[in-house]
């Protein structure tokens, strides 16, 4: 498994990348669809529920991460855009945060051995905001959401 790379961009922004031993369309698969996203998104230690995923310009989405006491933690967005591997563009909104929205952006590019590297850059409102996001543990959870991906791929290349 390749190591997930964080590093703040600028005044407001994060960048990630992280390369997964699959190709691009399995790794596309998994960022859409949404019987697929609940089996990655978030730490092992919540369950996950979508409620709504409108993949397309415009189309909303919001899910839900519980814990084992029954809290939840809501995060919803909107789509900007129709997604393709080369650009996924939504908003990202932590319901227990209302109203600090972030622009996420997202391509997948394949390389040599059928492997391909997930980027993603998100711009938060303020300094702020992008900071509270770093210190809230970004970075680890998404390390865990991603090897729970990585998982997820091994299994979709057994079956492709």
């Amino acid at each position: 498994m390749s190591e997930l790379k964080v590093e703040k961009d600028g005044t407001h922004g994060i960048r990630t990348e992280r390369e997964f031993d699959a190709p691009r369309d399995l790794v596309f698969r998994a960022y859409t669809e949404p019987e697929l996203i609940q089996r990655w998104l978030g730490p092992r230690r919540y369950e996950m529920e979508i409620d709504r995923y409108e993949i397309g310009d415009g189309g909303r989405y919001r899910y839900v991460h519980r814990d084992d006491a029954g809290n939840e933690f809501g995060f919803r967005g909107v789509f900007h855009g129709d997604p393709t591997a080369d650009s996924m563009v939504q908003t990202f909104e932590w319901e227990g945060m209302p109203g600090h929205v972030a622009l996420d952006t997202a391509s997948l590019e394949e390389i040599e051995g059928n492997r391909t590297v997930v980027r993603t850059v998100s711009v938060y409102q303020s300094e702020q905001d992008r900071d509270g996001m770093w210190d809230s543990g970004m970075a680890e959870g998404m390390g865990e959401a991603y090897d729970q991906l990585e998982e997820l791929l091994i299994t979709l290349k057994s079956r492709h």
